[in-house]
């Protein structure tokens, strides 16, 4: 099923691979890690890439909603300043308009000096950026002023998290222990998500996580205190729903507003843990539905993904999961972040994950 959401998002790629681990039942009433030949650890293998630490050398790029001063050298009265327009133009002088998506400021006035000799000899053009707000990151989630912020300078994963009011704290305790997520805190960059794993970075002081941000880095850190389970995949409706006391796989997969025609039943997956280090159960639902088999318990926190005909490979499941479930995550929070223009960013997004 595919919907129109209003994002700056591109359809996910991430890489992931499977490897014998800690083994995880989803049907035992002990912790979830426990051993059982039938359940896998998966684990995101894509390492942190060097030159994402690398701090940017590039110039910034003018864009819509920049403002920006110009004056002609000597001559009086042409001081003035502008913004570039939403089909990213600037209007000085005589000029119409000239087009700057893409340019630096010295750019454009080799261009304006240029354009200009047609009205004056030997202009010089000074040009001056005074309000930088076309190159923007989204940092949304569990923060104290969460909200999309331009980037005026580079700008690092802790820096974005610290232009944003920080990690909201709890009045009673003072901590923020109890309202982050951070297992399940996320970053996209043109579509696909980045391996930055938020509990190694903010808990444990890894600076090996702490990248450098690009225009349109989306970030988020949930709360800790959403109790819900996603229903993902070949469903008619993916999203999440709120958990409840003993709920298990059937009592989910009922609220899931019903299957597709191609949902495979007998390869269900229930993915569980953080996104960097997820485990993986593959039920077979229809065996639990004819009463062959027991039932399955979950927990907050769970992605229950039912994949299409022919998707059974556990390591393709794992990441087409966590791919949706940032799709989803993603495309929620990013409607309701209410930013001007934000609306205007539209991407085709499958969020029922086709195979």
């Amino acid at each position: 099923m595919k919907r129109l959401l209003p994002l700056p998002l591109l359809l996910l790629t991430a890489c992931s691979s499977v490897t014998k681990g800690p083994r995880f039942d989803a049907r035992s009433d002990s912790p979830a890690t426990v051993a059982s030949p039938d359940f896998e650890s998966a684990t995101q293998k894509e390492p942190i890439q060097p030159q994402w630490l690398q701090k940017p050398t590039r110039a910034y790029t003018l864009g819509p909603g920049d403002k920006i001063e110009l004056e002609i050298l000597g001559e009086t009265g042409t001081r003035t300043e502008t913004f570039v327009t939403p089909d990213a133009k600037v209007y000085f002088d005589l000029l119409p308009g000239i087009d700057v998506a893409g340019k630096t400021t010295q750019q454009l006035q080799g261009e304006l000096e240029g354009q200009l000799t047609k009205f004056y000899k030997q202009p010089q053009v000074a040009v001056t950026l005074r309000e930088a707000v076309s190159q923007r990151v989204w940092v949304l989630g569990r923060l104290n002023a969460p909200g999309i912020y331009p980037m005026k300078q580079p700008l690092r994963v802790l820096d974005a998290i610290s232009q944003a009011g920080g990690l909201f704290t709890s009045r009673l305790t003072g901590t923020t222990e109890e309202l982050a997520d951070l297992k399940h805190s996320f970053m996209i960059r043109k579509g696909r998500t980045l391996p930055v794993d938020f509990e190694k970075l903010i808990r444990e002081g890894d600076m090996s996580q702490n990248i450098y941000l690009e225009p349109d880095d989306y970030l988020y850190l949930p709360s800790s205190l959403t109790n819900e389970v996603y229903v993902l995949g070949a469903v008619t409706e993916p999203r999440p729903i709120g958990f409840m006391n003993e709920m298990n796989l059937m009592s989910a997969l009922g609220r899931g507003l019903g299957l597709r025609s191609d949902s495979d039943l007998r390869h269900v997956s229930i993915i569980r843990g953080s996104l960097t280090d997820p485990k993986i159960a593959t039920v077979d639902a229809l065996e639990i539905m004819n009463g062959k088999a027991t039932n399955v318990r979950l927990e907050p926190g769970d992605i229950v993904y039912v994949p299409g005909a022919g998707s059974v490979s556990p390591g393709g499941i794992v990441r087409e999961a966590v791919n949706t479930f940032t799709r989803l995550v993603a495309a929620n929070e990013g409607s309701n972040a209410g930013a001007p223009g934000a609306a205007g960013v539209g991407v085709n997004i499958n969020i029922g994950g086709s195979n």
